[in-house]
């Protein structure tokens, strides 16, 4: 693979001793920025995480008529149904195992690192979280769906079965369909053999949540949900 530029990001520094980190992806037309808000409200609750917040570079993106914006990968039609941009996603893959290389060798060990997105985010956190060497704390897809799902089994790791996830999602999304979200649960569960999480306990599994009525976006809700899951991926260590 060509050499790829790191990833600018934005850094949300944890409170307390830093022993975990959540790096979270933004989804098309954001930056890290968009998420810094949900990063400093979650501050008090995990003093302990730091938050990498990075931004994906600009590209022209075919769906939006190829208008120039930043995107992690070419997104050809929203309806998510057409070829992939599979060299896009696995250039994205890469710079994120590069942020997450970083915390590693920083001291967080990756089972202290959990990798999240929204929307476009979400589609490569599962990507990068499903594929890579090493077995993270936990991913977290808002709004997301999962990509390359042709080739997906081929590609994933040993311990893809064994990494909880949080997914939340609204019902009635118009851009990422909530039925889009179902069917790659399903096919997570069905061909991969994700188990469901329990419905208490530690956070193990995929626990697929959906919110009525909320569109493209989160509500406090899903928000309150994903905090209180963080707080059992990433728990206050000595």
């Amino acid at each position: 693979m060509a050499t790829i530029a790191p990833l600018k990001f934005l850094t949300v520094p944890a409170l307390s001793k830093h022993t975990a980190t959540v790096v979270f992806v933004h989804g098309l037309g954001d930056t890290g920025h968009g998420w810094k808000p949900v990063a400093d409200m979650f501050r008090s609750e995990i003093p302990h995480v730091k938050w990498v917040l990075p931004h994906s570079p600009l590209m022209p993106v075919k769906a939006n008529g190829g208008m120039v914006m930043p995107s992690w990968f070419d997104i050809l039609s929203f309806g998510f149904d057409s070829e992939e941009d599979k060299s896009g996603m696995l250039k994205t893959v890469h710079s994120l195992n590069q942020l997450i290389t970083a915390e590693v060798d920083a001291g967080i060990p990756a089972n202290r690192i959990v990798l999240g997105g929204f929307s476009q985010g979400g589609a490569v956190t599962l990507l990068t979280g499903l594929t890579a060497e090493r077995r993270l704390a936990g991913l977290a897809v808002l709004s997301g769906w999962l990509p390359l799902r042709g080739s997906f089994k081929s590609m994933i790791s040993d311990h893809a079965t064994s990494v909880p996830i949080f997914w939340g999602h609204g019902t009635s999304d118009p851009l990422v369909k909530h039925d889009l979200a179902v069917k790659s649960t399903e096919f997570l569960r069905d061909n991969i053999g994700v188990p469901t999480a329990p419905a208490t306990g530690e956070p193990k599994g995929l626990s697929f949540n959906s919110y009525a009525g909320v569109e493209h976006s989160t509500n406090q809700k899903e928000l309150d949900d994903l905090q209180a899951w963080l707080k059992k991926a990433l728990p206050a260590v000595d």
